[in-house]
């Protein structure tokens, strides 16, 4: 089905506002479906689950519908209270930047505080059919204004016994309203209301696709948001990715996920809808080129992305619906390779992980967080594997030389010798160079940075990678913000952008590098 983009769908500039704030670029499949039926005025039998961005489908041209005056002009009802303060949170957001009152009720709340939001003439009312029944039947709450109602899960209901108070309520409402339904299946009592209370609906149903790429590995981590960059470090140095793609929901989170990613040393750019053309080119030609290891991307600004090489796509955020999970890990598998897809998953993702793998009719399973041992263990078997190789090759005599010269010495056995190059080759000092070469924080001038000084440094093992990581997990601060890193005996000094250091003070109060609790502050010369 066509997505369009928000900016497509004729919205007032408070509503794209919003939209462009909570970093949507595009309309999912159901939103793209509904929202121009509803904005036109026509009622809709919406067939989708949750996760698949049906709230926004109904709740934009709900809240584009609403005038100043402070009466009830739309209703939702929900089968939970659970799913009444959830929709409630989104229209919230949504209406920022309208006048709007927004007002859940449900049972379980103090029934006079609701009163009192009733009273206060909230324009949106989203509710359970119980409590929507009973401030009827105490007459505190007038539908003479409504001009919209819709039923969110109206299966849901219908299983719940709630038929008679959903008759009971769209006969207090205006015959003349929009009525909307939405419903994951359409059994016949769904149907029975719809031509009961609406008037000529369109159906909207949103098409599945299937998962078809076996060769790909599947795996979800059970992680925090603060976790989520830790984990996908590690997933890269473990598996040794050198080219692999990122997704994440919004364009504010590609931005802060590349900065972390630089920040830590690793070749990484950004691909969103605020880049110019010329600008999403370059970035796709060194994506193409492999001269970038990691793509952070929007799915908007993904489109398109045909490189056979990805090796690993990264769900950092879980998609809003179902094909937008498909059709990005088919971003790698390509031309009979095998490939791996990687989500991260939190709280209320786990339900979106559920409505995917029943649609896609797979089974991802669940991954164990890779520790320091596991990525020392794996880099020093692609390393062992890469002198088999060597060996194979030949050619290795004007080297034997150096080796031979260190054992006729006596000091050294050759497996010593081998461990100690082994050891250069995936010690942590190497990877810090690497930092080193790929920060773009060089480029400051002295005249806009600020020395800070911060106390741990080579007697607690802290190294500059250490400094860089602590400052772009705790403070956010990009890497380019950031320049000269001196570790000392027991001191480190950094300096930062000015327009950073006060993020970076205030931000590394209580954080920890290597275990020490750490004071950072301007360094005064002292």
């Amino acid at each position: 089905m066509t997505k369009l983009k928000f900016d497509e769908l004729g919205l007032s500039k408070e509503i794209l506002k919003a939209v462009h704030d909570m970093g949507f670029e595009e309309a999912t499949p159901i939103q793209s479906a509904a929202i121009p039926v509803l904005l036109a005025g026509g009622d809709v039998i919406g067939q989708a689950q949750t996760g698949t961005g049906k709230t926004a489908a109904f709740g934009i041209p709900a809240l584009e519908l609403l005038t100043a005056e402070r009466k009830t002009q739309v209703l939702v009802l929900c089968p939970t209270r659970e799913l009444a303060i959830q929709v409630a949170e989104e229209l919230i957001e949504l209406a920022k930047y309208k006048k709007i009152q927004v007002l859940p009720v449900y049972g379980g709340q103090q029934i006079e505080r609701q009163i009192r939001g009733l009273q206060a003439g909230a324009q949106v009312v989203i509710g359970t059919p119980g409590r929507v029944v009973d401030h009827i039947k105490r007459g505190t709450i007038n539908f003479s204004s409504v001009k919209m109602v819709i039923l969110d899960e109206a299966d849901e209901m219908l299983d719940m016994g709630f038929r008679d108070d959903l008759e009971f309520i769209l006969k207090e409402t205006p015959k003349e309203r929009q009525t909307v339904f939405f419903s994951a299946t359409m059994p016949k009592s769904i149907l029975d209301l719809t031509r009961k209370y609406q008037n000529n609906p369109e159906h909207v149903s949103i098409k599945h696709e299937t998962l078809t790429v076996p060769l790909i590995e599947q795996e979800y981590f059970d992680v925090r948001d603060g976790q989520k960059l830790e984990t996908l470090s590690r997933l890269i140095d473990l598996h040794g990715i050198k080219l692999g793609l990122v997704f994440c929901n919004t364009k504010r989170r590609v931005d802060e996920v590349v900065g972390h990613l630089q920040a830590r040393g690793y070749s990484a750019e950004g691909l969103h809808g605020d880049l110019r053309q010329n600008q999403r080119d370059l970035v796709m030609g060194k994506f193409r080129k492999g001269t970038i290891e990691i793509l952070v991307a929007t799915d908007v600004a993904a489109r398109g992305i045909d490189v056979d090489d990805v090796e690993a796509v990264f769900n950092y955020d879980v998609p809003q619906d179902e094909e937008s999970y498909v059709h990005r890990i088919g971003r790698t598998g390509r031309a009979g390779r095998s490939g791996r897809a990687f989500s991260f998953v939190s709280g209320k993702d786990f339900y979106k992980l559920q409505d995917i793998q029943r649609y896609a009719k797979i089974k991802i399973k669940r991954g164990t967080i890779p520790t320091f041992a596991d990525i020392e263990q794996s880099k020093a078997a692609m390393v062992m594997s890469g002198i088999s190789a060597m060996i194979e090759e030949g050619g290795l005599e004007p080297y034997m030389a150096h080796i031979e010269r260190l054992m006729d010495s006596g000091e050294f056995s050759p497996i010593e010798i081998a461990a100690a190059f082994l050891k250069i080759e995936i010690s942590p000092d190497r990877e810090e160079e690497r930092i080193e070469e790929s920060a773009p924080a060089r480029k400051h001038t002295e005249a806009n940075m600020i020395k800070l000084v911060i106390n741990v440094g080579n007697r607690h093992n802290v190294r500059p990678k250490d400094i860089l990581g602590a400052i772009a997990g705790e403070t956010g601060v990009a890497g380019n913000l950031v320049g000269n890193i001196d570790v000392q005996s027991n001191l480190t000094f950094v300096e930062v952008a000015n327009t950073a250091a006060t993020r970076v003070i205030n931000g590394m109060k209580k954080a920890m590098i290597r275990g020490n609790r750490v004071k950072i502050e301007e360094y005064k010369g002292r």
